[in-house]
């Protein structure tokens, strides 16, 4: 069947440009046009309304233009979050221009790494990350502050012609590869725009006028989709230069917030500032991400004290919320299960290791199709075509879609330990373990055996009245999971030894560095 009727039904194919024509830049301009005094963005250093934060935008695409910068192209920033960074995204949608968003905790190779995928036309930064720019030889870029302040005064603040179109890359986030070099993932802003259109009834309806605090940094998606959905919608943006938690809960205690990001690895540090303060939230409508990486007690007392549901969330840079971030954990609730609802515009296969599908009850690596999926890889087709394959985005995760169309998070599909011929999904075992009382984080990692080949190590952290020991997380596997999965070993370890990335996952490896040194220098021992 065509995808089109034929041309003589009357259906003029030359309308379908109407639909490409909307994009985050234009949609935008609907919003200053809406309520042009609103409030739009605030950092601690300026506040300004749609108005004022429109024509700051206008300037910096003819200061864009003025530097050689056309459609198609890609500026890079590299700061930490400020109303430059919001400006620059916005600039960027109407000139239908990519912003790479550099992540400035990597090394200065890996960062290299971004840059050379991303080939920038200009770069901006912040005053601070100044000497990074030089190490890595980005001159003739624009520093905020001072320098920016003086280009924007020099450009006109007229509106820019409506060049951009739907399916024009705006945001690249930096994700992690297979062979240990960042990839650059490319968010459309047809992405954007319907990744902005779900989160206002997923995972809990919000309203216009609800705002962000964009605290997490903006080269994750948990920065980015999130500002750029206040901002279409007509909410106020509050800008935190990284993690606060007094002023996190002093700007929530007066402002109506959608979504209130807190990530596994601050989740203690929130709920200390709640308690220490006494004040609570105006007006939060869902709180939290990834809940199998929070202790579900955490999870209770965190929603009683913001008052708002946790997300139950399963999404991903590439995916946005989808594919299965419908869920949501009551407030007050110390959730037994963390089954996940599938989102909604979107369609999820579990697949085996020759992409066939695989029965209810059987674990298999999730693929999504939708209308928040990136377009690919930057410069990267070997990548794509493998995560891309048949048409379906491949996540590399492993979930088991339950009876009732639900969907547990099983683990990596990457990470997997091989004993004994079995797979061990270490998340199967991690469940239990966090779920016992006086455990703060728990992760298991593999270990070399000499009969087994792998098997699974625990490494737990306890709060400060904990008092597990090693044989009661042994028993507690034991009536829980396989045998075969139990943990070989169980080792206490202090929560500060626990390194987390950006995104809140604590790093694996160094664990596994750990126990390969011991193995290394048993076996010299040995000899």
């Amino acid at each position: 069947m065509s995808p089109l009727p034929p041309a003589d039904s009357g259906f003029d194919r030359a309308n379908a440009d109407c639909g490409y024509r909307v994009t985050v830049g234009s949609l935008f301009r609907e919003q200053v046009l809406l309520g042009p005094g609103r409030p739009a963005v605030e950092d601690g250093r300026r506040r300004l309304s749609y108005y004022e934060l429109n024509e700051r935008v206008n300037r910096l695409v003819q200061v864009m233009v003025r530097r050689g910068v056309v459609r198609g192209d890609c500026v890079a920033v590299l700061s930490e979050n400020r109303s430059e960074y919001v400006e620059t995204m916005f600039a960027a949608a109407k000139l239908g221009v990519l912003v790479a968003c550099l992540n400035w905790r990597l090394a200065d190779g890996e960062l290299a790494q971004c840059c050379m995928l991303a080939d920038p036309r200009l770069v901006f930064h912040s005053e601070r990350l100044a000497a990074t720019t030089s190490r890595l030889g980005l001159e003739g870029g624009i520093a905020f502050g001072d320098e920016y302040e003086r280009a924007l005064a020099g450009a006109e603040d007229s509106e820019p012609p409506d060049v951009a179109d739907a399916e024009d890359g705006l945001i690249i986030i930096y994700t992690s590869g297979t062979t240990g070099l960042p990839k650059g993932a490319v968010i459309s802003q047809r992405a954007e725009i319907m990744r902005a259109m779900l989160g206002r009834i997923e995972p809990v309806p919000v309203a216009a006028e609800d705002g962000f605090i964009a605290w997490s940094p903006m080269f994750h998606v948990s920065g980015t989709d999130h500002v750029i959905a206040a901002l279409l919608r007509g909410g106020k943006v509050t800008v935190m230069d990284g993690f606060d938690g007094d002023r996190l809960i002093d700007i929530a205690a007066r402002e109506k917030i959608a979504h209130m990001t807190v990530l596994p690895g601050v989740v203690d540090r929130v709920i200390a500032a709640l308690v220490a303060s006494g004040r609570r939230p105006l007006s939060v409508r869902s709180v939290g991400v990834l809940a199998d990486l929070v202790p579900p007690v955490k999870i209770a007392e965190l929603t009683s004290l913001v008052g708002a549901p946790y997300c139950n969330s399963f999404g991903a840079s590439e995916c946005g919320w989808p594919p299965a971030s419908r869920a949501v954990i009551p407030v007050g609730e110390v959730p037994k299960s963390l089954s996940k609802l599938q989102s909604s515009y979107g369609m999820i296969r579990l697949v085996d290791e020759d992409d066939n599908d695989v029965p209810v009850g059987v674990p298999g690596e999730i693929c999504y199709r939708g209308p928040t999926l990136f377009s690919g890889y930057l410069r990267a087709p070997d990548a794509n075509r493998e995560a891309l394959r048949g048409g379906w985005f491949h996540l590399g995760d492993v979930l088991r879609r339950n009876e009732d169309g639900t969907l547990d998070f099983v683990d990596r599909r990457k990470y997997l330990i091989k004993s004994g011929g079995e797979n061990i999904y270490p998340a199967e075992i991690e469940k239990v373990l966090i779920a016992l009382p006086g455990v703060a984080e728990a992760v298991v990692v593999r270990k070399a055996d000499d009969r087994w080949g792998e098997v699974p190590v625990a490494f737990i952290a306890l709060g400060a009245n904990g008092r597990l020991t090693a044989e009661e997380a042994v028993a507690a596997c034991r009536s829980r999971i396989a045998s075969y999965k139990v943990p070989k070993e169980v080792r206490f370890i202090a929560e500060t030894e626990l390194r987390r990335s950006t995104s809140g996952k604590i790093i694996r490896r160094d664990l596994e560095l750990l126990l390969e040194r011991e193995v290394a220098q048993a076996a010299r021992e040995a000899s």
